[in-house]
Order: structure tokens, then C-alpha cells, then sequence
């Protein structure tokens, strides 16, 4: 009998030994690929003029990704200033404040939320956003910056909230009754006391919401206008990952346009990891 449970174990152990490896292994190959099909172009180019060139023609031969670059930033730091407090007073309320009935009825918005296709996003901001943005600001076309960030933060919210009420719902209830036991109030117990204790979790949150806003393209390129100019709120932009996808169809294969976009990625792909990079050191320095 014991062998036969040993025998068991060690399949199980096999398998998710297996699939751990198998997810490294993923990511191993994406990276090499991206470099693979990446750096020729930035070689080519110059890694000067690609990544602080102000401007892309590939017609002409000019390939400056600092446009891209910069309204990424931009657009993800937008969306982040205004999802990121919406998201965590969301989440306070559903794990401290909210009644049974009130915070299931949240909390299955949210997952709504999460479960809208991102085109959906995008044909609802461009009916309704981007004229709305027009006739606000009298401009001569809605698909803007601004109105790209107000998708984004729409988008985010879900994880956010998700996470950051998945990780205050498992602070120990001892910590918030010591508190309370020392003259707090509850608001200053769960903001001071729990939303501490849950800061691991709202870096979790933080991180899926940067991947998210950075990663996101069908919804982007139907409300920001895609235009590659450099970022500002009320003019027509392009991300980096709506660059890719509005110009691969028609890149020619083996151009220098083309090893251009792979190389577009790669500065997309080096900047999510030095992203999640940071925010996890700065979260473990909090830890500790």
C-alpha cells in the first residue's frame, strides 16, 4: 500500500515538476525568439535613432519608436493614477464595508467586467467615448489619448479589484481586532492597519493591471485614433502594441519594416519585464 501511494506521489510530483518546467520553457522561447527577430533591425537602424527617433515612416525609411514608447507611459500611468485608488476603494468596500447582497452584486459586475471581450470595449468607446470626447473638448476627432486612458482604466479595474479584495479578505482578523482594541476607528484600522498587511496583494494587483494596459491593442487602436505622433491628452496616438498590429498585415516579408515591428515587440516585451521587475522589488522591500 505504501508503495503504491509513494508510486502515486511521484507521478504527481513528475507531473507539475513537468509543467513548471514547460511554463519556464515557454517564456524561455518567447524571449529568444523576440531577440532572434528583434535585434537585426535595431542593429540596422541604431539603437539611438530607434529608440529616441521622433519619427515613423517606414516608406522613407525612418523607424523611431520614442512616439510608441512614450504614449505606452503615458497611457498606462493615465490609467493606473485613476484605476488604481477607483479599484482599491472598490475593493475596500467589498471585503470590509459591503453587505452579503450588495457586495455579490459587485462583485459579479466585476467579473463582468473581466469577462467583456477587449473589441467590446473598444466599438463602445469608439460610439460612445470618442464622440463624447469630441463634443466635450470641441475637437476635430475624439479618438484620442484621453480617451484611450478611460478604456484602459475601465479594463484594469477588474483585476485590481479582484486581487486587492482577494488579499485584504485574508488578513488575519487578529491584526484588525488589535487595532480596534487600541481606540481606532474602523476606517483607520482597515486603512492603516489591513491595506498594510494586504500591500503583497495591491503589488499583485498593480502588476496585472500595468500588464494589461500595456498589453492591450484591439481596444486601443479603435478609441486612441492611431496616429503615430508624439503623446498629448487631446491628440490621435499609437501604443506600441496597436503600432503591430495596424502594420504586420501589410509588412513585407524579410523587409526592414517588418524586422522593425518584431523589434517593436521586443521593447514592448523588455519593458513589461522591467516593469513587473521593479514593482516586485519595491513590493518585497515593503515586506521586509
Amino acid at each position: 500500500m505504501n508503495n503504491k501511494k509513494s508510486f502515486v506521489e511521484a507521478i504527481f510530483h513528475g507531473t507539475f515538476f513537468a509543467c513548471g518546467i514547460l511554463s519556464i520553457g515557454f517564456v524561455v522561447g518567447i524571449t529568444v525568439y523576440l531577440i532572434i527577430s528583434g535585434i537585426p533591425a535595431i542593429a540596422e537602424i541604431g539603437p539611438v535613432e530607434f529608440l529616441l527617433g521622433q519619427v515613423w515612416n517606414p516608406g522613407k525609411g525612418q523607424f523611431g519608436v520614442l512616439p510608441f514608447i512614450l504614449t505606452s507611459v503615458y497611457g498606462t500611468l493615465g490609467a493606473l493614477v485613476v484605476g488604481l485608488p477607483l479599484g482599491l476603494f472598490t475593493a475596500m468596500f467589498l471585503s470590509k464595508y459591503a453587505g452579503k447582497k450588495s457586495g455579490r452584486i459587485i462583485r459579479s459586475a466585476v467579473e463582468l467586467l473581466a469577462g467583456i471581450p477587449s473589441v467590446v470595449y473598444g466599438l463602445v468607446g469608439m460610439i460612445v467615448l470618442v464622440p463624447a470626447v469630441q463634443g466635450a473638448f470641441n475637437l476635430s476627432s475624439g479618438a484620442t489619448l484621453l480617451a484611450a486612458i478611460v478604456v484602459l482604466t475601465i479594463m484594469i479595474l477588474p483585476y485590481i479589484v479582484n486581487v486587492s479584495s482577494t488579499a485584504l479578505d485574508a488578513v488575519p482578523k487578529e491584526y484588525e481586532e488589535g487595532s480596534l482594541a487600541l481606540g481606532a476607528t474602523n476606517t483607520e484600522t482597515y486603512f492603516k492597519v489591513s491595506l498594510h498587511a494586504a500591500r503583497s496583494g495591491v503589488a499583485t494587483a498593480i502588476i496585472q493591471g500595468v500588464g494589461r494596459a500595456l498589453g492591450e491593442a484591439m481596444a486601443i487602436i479603435m478609441v486612441a485614433g492611431n496616429v503615430a505622433n508624439m503623446p498629448a491628452l487631446f491628440e490621435s496616438v499609437r501604443f506600441l502594441t496597436t503600432a503591430i498590429v495596424s502594420e504586420m498585415s501589410y509588412a513585407s516579408y524579410g523587409s526592414l519594416h517588418r524586422e522593425a515591428l518584431f523589434s517593436v515587440g521586443l521593447v514592448l516585451f523588455v519593458f513589461i519585464v522591467l516593469v513587473n521587475v521593479v514593482l516586485n522589488i519595491i513590493a518585497r522591500r515593503k515586506e521586509q
